[in-house]
């Protein structure tokens, strides 16, 4: 067994000194420490170490740049102290694994999610369609909040909640209306969020509380959705409208245990770096506040959403910091630019193929606020050095970053500013050639593929605009650096079927979407690795196997390199070490 051999430092340290003998015999010269170029390797600078923890292995993937063959990761305290060949290693280890047909892996990091929304989302009935939950259709959907009332039992004016209808996926293909949801209560308000985040059902009783009736106007960026011929609120609001209601959704009554709950879920899916992609400043409150009370056991970090009304707030010229504490940090702000592709409130150029309810035929979404306002919020951060993330979905909204981008910009001298356009679903060949130019980072939501690649080709965008949605491959070939996401709770953060959808681009109905934005697994492994690593200015110490980093790392079952493409979702995370520690272990491991 390699554990009784590294265990004893005697037998290595002899093997150290005949290293050195031969080498010299052979070559004129002792062992090098550039024998293995880009690691520590240098067998007497080795011989006093000690390591915590060790991995031994032919199925270690750096994601490195080196091209060395490498066997062996050591690991004190929270640090990775060696990578390189074990037969080098002159060290003592207190514990080895090894990994046998399993692969060593950096630990994946979530480009862009919700956190604290996902560790939430355990209180709420879940209405979505299969394989994320069970509503096949409104009759499903009805039943589920029933059985949800009945085993919850809430109080009078207590407010119903559930999460991730999906009208593209229901049978009838819309959304349920205040005639379905007034069948399961007239008493409770019943709020349903859409699948996007982006738009809510309600029962009458929800409008009746957030007084919204016929002579409610629609609020800046958003709509509330009315009867054919009707000024009668149907139930269905979108974007800015949904606030009328959710402001009424009580706070969860342990919130820092489903917080805890939240990250551990995050880290089963080996996640070591966390995000909070929108929160509110009373968020970001709570989440210092959970870390405090007991650290979190990954890294999560923060963007604080904010609006146009907000661009006066003093308290935001240095929300942003690079130091965690506990486990938690502020990373910048995050902007909203427009909507939801799949919902169909994204902003376009060109009309949607089969426009939403009540819309004509040049209907294209619409902004979440004026191009006057996202180009002062761009100016006021990249003047103070603020990262930004900007959710931008459709390309009419893409224009609006990058204009805003472009005028904010100094001309005088290159700034490192790493701002991401988050989703980035639509953007076309011209404006990649501006991401590239200002050196933007698209994070796509290339997922999408799979979970709305048939709603996209056939209602939303079209076969031509559909087939390029999260255009990869164009990005690739403009050397642009990308990340994906899953925006969890929106789909489950689960990062190997992220690393499918984007290789394989397969839809539900099992058609490819697109063959020529397709990528390599090793491509698609980078992007929730060592490009989330730079995206959050943090790839000096995270995001590769290299010693001196943040022991961050994943086992997997099995290698995704050499496994065949459609077969990564065989895959499972087997372990999750976050800084020196391990996180999650599957069963049975």
């Amino acid at each position: 067994m390699i554990e009784a051999k590294i265990a004893g430092s005697a037998p290595l340290k002899y093997l150290a000194w005949i290293s050195l003998v031969l080498s010299f015999c052979f070559t004129g010269q002792p062992l090098a420490e550039s024998r293995v170029a880009g690691f520590q390797t240098d067998s007497l600078h080795n011989q006093s170490q000690q390591a915590d923890i060790a991995f031994y292995g032919e199925h270690i993937i750096p994601i490195s740049g080196s091209t060395r063959p490498v066997n062996f990761v050591a690991v004190k305290g929270d640090k990775i102290i060696y990578v390189g060949d074990y037969k080098d290693w002159q060290g003592s280890v207190g514990e080895t694994i090894e990994l046998g047909d399993r692969a060593l892996l950096p630990g994946f990091i979530d480009a862009h999610g919700h956190i604290s929304f996902h560790s939430s989302i355990a209180g709420m009935a879940n209405v979505a369609s299969p394989p994320v939950g069970p509503a096949e259709n409104i009759a499903d959907l009805i039943q589920v909040l029933r059985n949800f009332i009945q085993k919850s039992k809430p109080a009078p004016e207590q407010w119903v909640v559930g999460l991730g209808y999906d009208d593209s996926l229901l049978a009838e293909g819309r959304h349920p209306t205040i005639i379905d949801l007034d069948q399961v209560s007239l008493t409770l308000p019943i709020l349903l969020m859409h699948v996007s985040g982006h738009l809510a059902a309600v029962n009458s009783r929800a409008l009746e509380i957030a007084g919204i009736n016929e002579t409610s106007v629609n609020p800046p960026g958003g709509v509330i959705r009315r009867f054919t011929g009707s000024q009668k609120p149907n139930g269905v609001l979108e974007e800015s409208a949904t606030s009328a209601v959710h402001r009424f959704q009580a706070p969860s009554a342990d919130p820092f245990g489903d917080l805890q709950r939240g990250i551990l879920d995050f880290a089963s899916n080996g996640i070591t770096t966390a995000q909070e992609g929108g929160a509110s400043a009373a968020a970001i409150k709570m989440l210092r506040a959970a870390s405090q009370d007991s650290s979190f056991p990954i890294d999560v970090v923060a963007y604080r959403r904010v609006q146009e009304k907000e661009l006066a707030d003093p308290d935001l010229h240095s929300i942003h910091s690079q130091e965690y504490s506990n486990g938690f940090r502020v990373g910048g702000i995050k902007l909203l630019l427009d909507g939801s592709p799949q919902g169909k409130t994204a902003f376009l150029t060109e009309p949607y193929a089969v426009p939403p309810e009540g819309k004509g035929a040049d209907y294209r979404g619409y902004p979440w606020m004026p191009a006057v306002s996202v180009d002062a919020l761009f100016a006021k951060f990249i003047a103070s050095a603020t990262p930004i993330l900007a959710h931008a979905n459709g390309d009419a909204a893409a224009d609006l970053f990058l204009n805003a981008l472009a005028r904010s910009l100094p001309a005088s001298k290159s700034l490192d500013h790493r701002t991401v356009m988050i989703h980035a679903q639509t953007v076309r060949e011209d404006q990649l050639d501006r991401i590239a130019k200002m050196q933007v980072i698209p994070s796509y939501f290339s997922a999408h593929t799979f979970y709305w690649g048939d709603w996209h080709r056939d209602s939303v965008l079209g076969l031509k605009r559909g087939s390029r949605i999260s255009p990869t491959a164009s990005s690739l070939n403009k050397n642009i650096l990308f990340t994906v996401h899953n925006d969890a709770p929106v789909v489950p953060p689960d990062m190997l079927r992220l690393v499918w959808a984007t290789v394989n681009r397969l839809t539900r109905s099992g058609q490819t979407l697109g063959s020529s934005q397709k990528i390599s697994v090793h491509e698609a492994l980078k992007a929730v690795t060592i490009n989330a690593a730079y995206q959050y200015f943090e790839e000096d110490s995270k995001g590769s196997i290299e010693p001196g980093k943040q022991a961050d790392l994943v086992v997997l079952s099995q290698n995704p390199l050499t496994v065949p493409p459609l077969e990564l979702l065989n895959i499972e995370v087997v372990r999750t070490i976050a800084r020196g520690k391990t996180v999650y272990l599957a069963k049975g491991s």
